[in-house]
């Protein structure tokens, strides 16, 4: 938070809102032992800590985007335990480590935006064909996640290797239907809010994982939607737009396991090209735009063992 440029102040440092970057100094009642400052122009409590003074801009900016600024001394100590293996392109902080202990390799994710009750709950109650969290720890800046690795394939990977056909394709979508049930029917459900191809894993035993709970969200009934839009463009359903029309329910995760469904059979997006029947009026039901309308993840699972190899 603080900057000590050419400055014309008795201490001679300048010092920087954390959150605005307007100048503390010059706030009317603002002294240099006063513990703690709140910025009079944003409101922000910036901490006065003689401490961190820094010599250039660079480093200022450095170390208050340090992902790991403010984690305890202990979470340091344990995250060390695990180096990086790999860097895998295109995914941001999304980063494969292997446990100096065990050898074995994890995933390791470094969150901006989150909600650490999600994580929590899947530590204290785990799901089936869910990457297990095996750590979390949260500092100034953000939330990092050590979590199971999962060895396979995503959709995504499928459909362009055209690895995926008919009954393949139905049965992905059963056994992402029986996750669902486990998430929608805990005592507080979740609502994964993400489901595309990428997110979608099968590994060498033909298992179907459900990965990358970035946006989940816990469901609580006439809870409005947030104003910030969350999912995938094409995945998410109407009322994830935001702007606090709609709550996401579980019914928003059918709509996506329906656009999943018909990109898994045509290679396509239902606005681009519909499945043929009976698989599209499937399809149509999951992405009503009215959520009431849509399957709950038993009754697709239901729907689609009654057509069979239709």
């Amino acid at each position: 938070m603080l900057v000590n440029p050419d400055v014309d102040f008795e201490s001679g440092i300048a010092w920087i809102c954390d959150e605005c970057s307007a100048m503390l100094n010059i706030q009317t009642g603002f002294s240099e032992d006063c513990g703690e400052w709140t910025c009079t122009e944003c409101g922000y409590v910036n901490k006065i800590n003689a401490k961190e003074v820094y010599a250039y801009e660079d480093e200022y900016q450095s170390d208050k985007y340090n992902p790991y600024r403010g984690l305890s001394d202990e979470d340091l100590l344990e995250l060390s335990t695990y180096v990086e293996v790999d860097y895998v392109e295109n995914m941001g902080d999304v980063i494969p480590v292997k446990s100096l202990e065990t050898g074995k390799i994890f995933i390791k994710k470094i969150l901006y935006f989150y909600d650490k009750n999600i994580y929590q709950a899947l530590i204290d109650a785990p799901v089936a064909h869910m990457p297990r969290i095996i750590g979390m720890y949260e500092g100034e800046n953000t939330l990092v996640v050590i979590e199971e690795y999962i060895d396979g394939k995503t959709v995504e990977a499928m459909i362009e290797e055209n690895l995926i056909d008919r009954r393949q394709a139905v049965e992905i979508t059963k056994k992402v239907c029986n996750i669902l049930k486990e998430l929608h029917n805990r005592l507080t459900p979740i609502i994964h809010r993400d489901i595309k191809p990428s997110n979608v894993m099968v590994d060498s035993d033909g298992e179907v994982w459900l990965i990358d709970i970035n946006v989940s969200k816990l469901y609580h009934p006439g809870e409005q939607e947030g104003m910030r839009y969350t999912g995938t463009l094409n995945y998410a359903a109407p009322e994830q737009i935001g702007f606090g029309i709609a709550a996401s329910t579980p019914g928003t995760d059918i709509y996506a396991v329906g656009v999943l469904l018909n990109v898994m059979l045509t290679g396509h997006l239902p606005q681009e090209r519909k499945a043929k029947q009976p698989m599209w009026d499937i399809i149509k039901k999951c992405i009503s735009l009215e959520v009431d309308d849509r399957y709950t993840a038993s009754e697709l699972i239901d729907e689609l063992e009654r057509i069979g190899d239709v």
